[in-house]
């Protein structure tokens, strides 16, 4: 993973300097970017779930005559998919694939300071490490100036390994680390902490999104009308993402086919977890979920359109018939004209 995300992460640099620095820039292009990629994956996915489909009437038939003899049972299964030219696994590597990327891009999105600005990577573990530990002890010994800290920060010891919570760290109070921390601990990160906010600096990287910080991680009370923040619209608008691409995808199953249920409840299920990690998360990993369901949804949802079952299906039904007509008009020739060689 460290090797594809090495790789990944001078992609990612290259949007981010084309585009002035812009972290959202950056990520916006770079998720259009793997998703195109990702479109034959994702028809070959596609066209292997609708040969299940297709065999599925015979799948059903050696099920019944061969249902209590397993061995019988595994060897006519094997032999349909050769018959029917159909890979038993067709569709599970597209997928395992697509998965494994998926999750190198969201660590890619959040670790840009090793990723984008090119930070020593031991060094920022160093320095989030040190950090987290010193605030953990700090909870046990000065509770309310950790929440203090807290407040002011923004820092989640839930998300320690997020970067986008220690660039914010660096770039608004870099002095927090020797406040937190004891002078031995201080002492032994320094030069580290030097290095990665000089790496930082260096890159130029600009974390802003129409006025809204990435690096801060929005936090929800119930009071909306008092303690409204602008970065709440990056959980909100990852919400209302993924419930548009949801109500297409639906839209799309239920016209491939009409018999399907709706499941409503499901269709609420991602979309409500967008909304809930966002509000756990800092607004960059926010922003890409916005982007990812944007992007990568309604190209799913055009590759159900193009690819659906009842149109590759048709179009095998129709090979099919040519082929029969093909085969039966030699065998007239040959009828007709004894002559005819086959």
């Amino acid at each position: 993973m460290n090797f594809i995300n090495g790789a990944l992460g001078y992609v990612l640099r290259f949007f981010a300097d084309m585009f002035g620095g812009s972290f959202a820039g950056a990520v916006f292009f770079f998720t259009l970017l793997i998703n195109l990629v990702m479109i034959p994956l994702s028809i070959k996915s596609q066209k292997s779930s609708v040969d299940q489909l297709r065999i599925k009437p015979k799948m059903d038939d050696i099920r019944k005559r061969y249902g209590d003899d397993r061995q019988k049972l595994a060897e006519a299964q094997q032999k349909l998919y050769q018959e029917e030219n159909v890979s038993m696994s067709g569709g599970c590597l597209p997928m395992i694939i697509r998965f494994a990327l998926l999750m190198c891009i969201y660590s890619l999105i959040l670790s840009p300071l090793t990723y984008m600005s090119q930070a020593d990577k031991t060094k920022v573990q160093n320095v989030t490490t040190a950090f987290s530990e010193s605030m953990t002890q700090l909870k046990k010994e000065d509770e309310s100036k950790y929440n203090r800290i807290v407040e002011e920060t923004s820092w989640n010891e839930k998300n320690t390994r997020n970067e986008l919570s220690l660039i914010r760290l660096i770039r608004e109070n870099p002095a927090i680390f020797e406040d937190v921390m004891s002078e031995d601990d201080y002492a032994e990160i320094k030069d580290d902490l030097d290095a990665v906010i000089a790496k930082d600096k260096e890159s130029g990287v600009n974390y802003e999104f129409l006025g809204m910080d990435l690096t801060l991680t929005p936090k929800f009370n119930i009071n909306i009308f008092e303690y409204f923040e602008a970065i709440w619209l990056i959980p909100i608008l990852a919400f209302l993402a993924q419930m548009l691409t949801s109500v297409i995808s639906m839209f799309i199953n239920k016209k491939n086919n009409p018999e399907a249920p709706t499941m409503a409840g499901m269709m609420l299920t991602m979309p409500l977890i967008s909304l809930f990690l966002g509000f756990t998360f800092p607004g960059g990993v926010g922003f890409y979920w916005i982007c990812s369901s944007l992007i990568g949804g309604l190209i799913q949802s055009g590759i159900q359109l193009l690819y659906g079952p009842n149109k590759l299906l048709a179009k095998n039904r129709s090979k099919e018939l040519k082929e029969r007509y093909s085969f039966e008009k030699k065998q007239l020739e040959k009828f007709n004209n004894p002559t005819v060689e086959e």
